[in-house]
């Protein structure tokens, strides 16, 4: 039997939970959220992303479940749903023996291997022999992956959550408790989902103090350099990442970047921009004419986000709070995009354990 379900968090956890319930469930869904997809602020990571699918959670882990069922899913839409602004790209990924004790290369670990638990996952694995490595990399894999234009996602999946039923509304609560109070049908909501990211630090309720920022930065260019490619570390500090990624539809080609835990500066450093555009330059020279450097490169912007890190790793889990029924889904770092389909899935499951205790009550 449908029920009344109040998702708070707009980001791409919130939007695929909130479809899932929606569109496979039948769910009765409004989708509470301070910021919305073409909001670009400092709060909501999900504009920032990428964002793509580059496999980093360890064997046998939860992680590992929800990037594979993701996976799936992304496939399916880079295939057959061509205006969620998804598409396949070839990936490269390189190792640098040094990088591994680095923040970097340890956020790398898993993605970097050669015999990674992914190479039967994502289509075409392959180790790179050494005439294809680029100067000073001690080896590299390939792949095929996808990349997201978010600014056509994020409304694509909002589009979707609307057309299977659901409420889109602005909202700010103090309490995770208060949003069961602001379903649309105007009944109190038979449970509340938490997909509100890094504010799940301060929401009332939830103030989970294991949650952090881990600072990011990009430029985004109309070069194409026909790739992505990643490397396991830089020469300019060892919390940053040279990665190159071109969006579908329009979207330009991203290039990162940085893992700075526990900085929330929201404004661009200029300095740090620079690295980015001569890393990205220096491994990818297709990205320009021959012989040009960063001069060449067409900027669209420079843009600031803020991972929402967690000690534990991914929260997906159920609980009753001021007997309201709460299943979380946060903590998901910078793999959002890559673990949304496999943490939504797990979110309905509880969410049908939750209504269903609420039912016999």
């Amino acid at each position: 039997m449908p029920s009344n379900i109040v998702v708070l968090g707009a980001g791409v956890s919130g939007l695929t939970t909130a479809l899932l319930l929606a569109r496979d469930q039948g769910h009765n869904v409004t989708i509470i959220a301070k910021h919305m997809p073409g909001d670009y602020d400092i709060e909501y990571a999900s504009p920032w992303a990428g964002a793509n699918s580059l496999p980093v959670g360890k064997p046998n882990s939860k992680q590992q479940t929800y990037e594979t069922v993701t996976w799936r899913e992304l496939e399916r839409l880079a295939r057959d749903v061509p205006e969620s602004g998804i598409h396949f790209q070839n990936n490269y990924i390189y190792r640098r023996t040094k990088d591994a004790s680095s923040p970097v290369g340890d956020w790398f670990r898993e993605l970097v291997r050669e015999d990674a638990w992914f190479k039967d996952v994502l289509p075409d694995f392959r180790v790179l022999p050494k005439s294809e490595l680029p100067p000073g990399m001690d080896g590299g894999t390939a792949f095929t992956s996808v990349c997201i234009n978010t600014a056509l996602y994020l409304p694509w999946l909002a589009s979707q959550c609307l057309k299977h039923g659901a409420t889109i509304r602005r909202g700010v609560v103090a309490h995770v408790a208060d949003a069961a109070a602001l379903h649309a049908s105007g009944a109190r909501a038979d449970a509340v989902v938490n997909a509100t990211g890094l504010s799940s630090l301060t929401l009332g309720g939830v103030e989970d103090k294991s949650m952090y920022p881990a600072r990011g930065q990009i430029t985004i260019v109309r070069n194409d350099p026909g790739l992505m490619a990643s490397t396991s570390g830089t020469d300019d500090g060892g919390d940053e990442a040279c990665y190159i990624m071109h969006r579908a539809a329009g979207g330009g080609t991203v290039l990162g970047g940085c893992l700075q835990v526990g900085n929330w500066e929201s404004q661009v450093d200029p300095s740090l921009a620079v690295r980015i555009m001569k890393r990205a330059v220096e491994l990818c020279p297709a990205l320009v004419p021959e012989g040009k450097g960063i001069e060449a490169l067409d900027v669209v912007r420079h843009g600031v986000g803020l991972r929402p890190m967690r000690k534990e790793g991914i929260r997906v889990e159920r609980e009753v709070v001021r007997r309201v029924q709460v299943v979380h889904n946060y903590g998901h770092a910078g793999y959002g995009y890559q673990t949304a389909f496999g943490c939504s899935e797990e979110v309905v499951r509880l969410v049908g354990e939750a209504v269903g205790v609420k039912a016999r009550l």
